[in-house]
């Protein structure tokens, strides 16, 4: 039975795992923008995005000495992890075809409320200060996200979007309450999500043609893609996987406003983009939303 000071201690870790999960994957922009100027197709970033990251984290669990090994049941339930957080990046990159990027921004953060719903039908309701933080956030993303008239809205690109939500929903919500992958270590349950994904982007990839090397060039090409896959990825799912087990998959979701929030700065402070009033009131609302949550986070009720 964990004493009070240990439930505190696994608290105070998992808001901070959750805060950097979602400042490390706001970086995206920083890498991605660049390959993608440079003419790299996105399943090729993809792949060399998980790929890399996957023989990173690899090295560092041989280096410490950590196991590889899992049971069969627990590979299989790791795989589907893979294909989940996979599919969400996929999803993502494929609404955008179809759909404003401010648009698909909003959309995908629907998961903290997808995954209170899953939540609840598990019978783990949220408090209502959880429910109160998912609002607002909600609310600061709307503000944050505005949408561009040049790309017209197709039905096609607004349901991708909502997949890549409901993906990313269900991969919280399995690595939270899974006891079948209990026991697996956060870089080991990190390392066969990678490389499942790794997989199913060279798989597409193969089917839809082309080099695996397209628009990869130069070594600043290189460089960028270890840092997708070293921050963004391998930092943002090992941190993840740590918050949803230790607060809960429900406010580790409200804590990822942290990417959108760090992907606008990013924006703005290297690639010069506009901040505007209303973006601004975005982002102070979506942080007091995870601050009230933070310092008055209620009791989930079974």
């Amino acid at each position: 039975m964990p004493t009070a000071q240990e439930i505190q201690r696994k608290k105070i870790v998992g808001y901070c795992a959750g805060i950097v999960a979602g400042v490390s994957y706001g970086t995206n922009p920083l890498f991605a923008k660049p390959l993608m100027e440079s003419g790299v197709p996105v399943l090729v970033m993809l792949f060399f995005r998980y790929g890399i990251s996957a023989l990173l984290l690899a090295g560092w669990m041989l280096m410490k000495g950590e196991t590889f090994r899992v049971k069969g049941r627990e590979l299989t339930l790791l795989a589907v992890l893979g294909l989940l957080f996979a599919s969400s990046s996929l999803f993502l990159f494929v609404s955008y075809g179809f759909i404003p990027s401010g648009l698909a921004t909003t959309l995908v953060y629907l998961y903290p409320v997808f995954v209170a719903l899953i939540m609840a039908f598990l019978r783990f309701y949220p408090s209502w200060q959880t429910w109160v933080s998912i609002l607002a956030t909600f609310g600061g993303i709307l503000l944050l996200s505005q949408p561009s008239g040049t790309v017209p809205v197709r039905p096609l690109g607004i349901l991708l979007a909502v997949c890549a939500a409901l993906s990313y929903a269900f991969y919280l919500v399995v690595v939270n309450r899974s006891k079948r992958i209990k026991r697996v270590s956060e870089h080991t349950l990190t390392l066969y999500a990678l490389l499942t994904g790794a997989l199913l982007f060279a798989l597409i990839r193969t089917v839809q043609g082309g080099t695996m090397l397209e628009g990869i060039d130069t070594k600043g090409d290189w460089l960028n893609l270890l840092g997708l896959a070293f921050i963004p990825t391998m930092v943002s799912m090992l941190t993840l996987a740590i918050s949803s087990r230790f607060i809960g998959p429900t406010k580790t979701s409200v804590l990822g406003v942290f990417e959108p929030l760090t992907a606008i700065l990013t924006g703005t402070l290297l690639f010069g983009e506009p901040l505007t009033a209303r973006m601004g009131l975005g982002i102070a609302i979506c942080v007091g939303a995870v601050v009230f949550m933070i310092l008055k986070p209620g009791k989930q009720s079974k």
